[in-house]
């Protein structure tokens, strides 16, 4: 019979696999950026605010703060790297307000996570207590990450039309809330349940507007441009960004 804690390490390694892929998944809109060589219309947002949901669960995930939470802070590590990546070409290839705007919301992230890491590390001095406050920012940042599918699916309902949330995205968000949840459940923790759960929830709700909705979708090929979030942890993420797709049916 399989002990929990080895079931947690393969639902974890499962959710490290399907949480990777999603990170990745703005890729497609970078190429474009880096072949443009400009960002045109495409905004920082979505990648500050992943950038800053990894490095709070990076933190949650360190023995320090929450023992045995290597996977968490596995897949978070590299979505830190991935957001990284994609914030260093954002800046390389965009100018002027957007710039110094996303230049800023980046160094106000890295303050602020400074000054938690210090301040939960040189004021608690229990993992418990430690793990319940940083748990808490991570839930707080990782569920107004959901917020961003609420606008899609408002469009999917006003136009009775999924050509904006493409069915294969929205399983994986599903799949990836799924098993990050069942990660949380195997050994309890209600930090990493929350978010996962609502992802869960808001993948479930898409799917089930796409069943909905599928016929009634005009039939064409359209490239369009949506946000995604993804949270790996969120596991979010958890991740965000804008991914460039082209929808065929």
């Amino acid at each position: 019979m399989i002990s929990p804690d080895a079931a947690r390490n393969v639902v974890g390694i499962i959710g490290n696999v399907i949480s990777f892929g999603l990170f990745l998944s703005p890729v497609p809109t970078f190429w474009r950026i880096c072949k443009a060589k400009d960002v045109e219309e495409f905004k920082a947002d979505p990648y500050l605010a992943t950038l800053l949901n990894c490095m709070l669960w990076v933190f949650y995930g360190i023995p320090v703060v929450h023992p045995n939470s290597i996977l968490v802070v596995t897949i978070n590590g590299i979505g830190l790297v991935i957001e990284a990546a994609y914030l260093t070409i954002f800046f390389l290839y965009s100018s002027g307000k957007k710039r110094r705007r996303a230049f800023f919301v980046l160094a106000v992230e890295i303050l602020f996570v400074i000054v938690v890491v210090l301040s939960v590390l040189l004021a608690v001095h229990t993992t418990q207590r430690r793990s319940m406050i940083v748990g808490i920012l991570c839930v707080i940042f990782g569920s107004m990450m959901y917020a961003s599918p609420l606008t899609v699916m408002g469009n999917v309902i006003k136009t009775k039309s999924v050509e904006y949330m493409p069915f294969f995205l929205s399983l994986v968000c599903f799949l990836n809330g799924l098993c990050w949840t069942a990660y949380a459940l195997i050994r309890f923790d209600l930090y990493v349940t929350i978010p996962n759960a609502l992802g869960t929830f808001f993948g479930l709700i898409q799917l089930i507007l796409y069943a909905c909705y599928y016929k009634s979708t005009p039939k064409k090929e359209k490239g369009v441009e949506l946000p995604t979030v993804v949270s790996a942890g969120n596991i979010g993420a958890g991740a965000g960004g804008n991914v460039s797709v082209t929808i065929e049916r």
